[in-house]
């Protein structure tokens, strides 16, 4: 996979949030730096919402290890940074909490982690997902399938305003409101692809646009990670391993360090 040019995309996206957060002073006082103070790492899926399901495993277990892992690295390794899980066990969550969760904290980053899967079985490879609507038709199934969740909620209809994730019609109501965000969220994301790339060996997908509920609704840069496809023999054998959650989870550390390194820098 081609390494991604951020940091050109990054710079730019660096004065933005220079402004929308550290606060800008028209009398000449220097606004103070912008520092990565909290990350929210959010397991999707979880209790009655098993996500995907693989010939012997469940998403939502896959994507419970991993989290917790990336977590524990962080606050060994960056001990600047506070984590915020949206779960650390087997519960279930409204969709929108999770998001809320992001948002009542003030996180700097929102990391929602997941596991892909295709009717396809011979389909395979990771892809870290950025809010967006760019190929919208070609992404329209796993957008549903990780959005359909809601419905799995008690008056989801009107918690979420009649929102259909099952329809294409529903998401003519997306628009880019993460806009002030999204070139730091490809910036994480791309970092997340190379690494799966280069240092885990995995085969890359690359980075995606995509209308999911989660990305949408969080005000901050956020990320949807797939670390595989459970629906693949081989895949599901490496996402359940020891080792394998291991390498998943150190290359999502190694790229918010990295993305933390490169931003604070700046």
């Amino acid at each position: 996979m081609r390494r991604f040019k951020v940091k050109n995309i990054l710079t730019i996206s660096l004065l933005t949030t220079f402004f929308l957060l550290s606060g800008f002073s028209s009398t000449g006082s220097k606004a103070p730096e912008y520092r990565l103070k909290r990350v929210v790492i959010d397991a999707g899926h979880g209790g009655k919402d098993p996500g995907a399901l693989g010939a012997y495993s469940k998403e939502k277990d896959i994507a419970l290890a991993v989290a917790l892992q990336v977590g524990k690295y962080v606050q060994e390794h960056l001990p600047g940074v506070e984590v915020i899980y949206t779960r650390k066990s087997d519960v279930f969550l409204e969709l929108k909490e999770r998001s809320n969760i992001a948002n009542r904290n003030k996180a700097d980053l929102f990391i929602s982690i997941h596991c892909n899967a295709a009717a396809n079985k011979g389909v395979y490879g990771t892809e870290t997902f950025v809010m967006g609507t760019k190929n919208f038709e070609a992404n329209f199934d796993i957008v549903k399938r990780e959005n359909s969740v809601i419905l799995l909620e008690d008056n989801y209809k009107e918690n979420y305003e009649g929102f259909d994730p099952s329809s294409p019609e529903s998401y003519m109501m997306f628009n880019l409101m993460q806009k002030a965000f999204i070139s730091n969220s490809i910036s994480l994301a791309a970092k997340i692809e190379n690494d799966f790339s280069t240092r885990v060996n995995r085969s890359s997908r690359g980075v995606k646009q995509a209308p999911f509920y989660v990305l949408w609704t969080t005000s901050m840069p956020s990320v949807l990670v797939e670390l595989g496809f459970i629906s693949n023999t081989n895949e599901e054998k490496f996402l359940n391993s020891k080792e394998g959650q291991t390498y998943l989870a150190s290359a999502i550390y190694r790229s918010i360090k990295a993305y933390k390194e490169e931003l604070e820098e700046l």
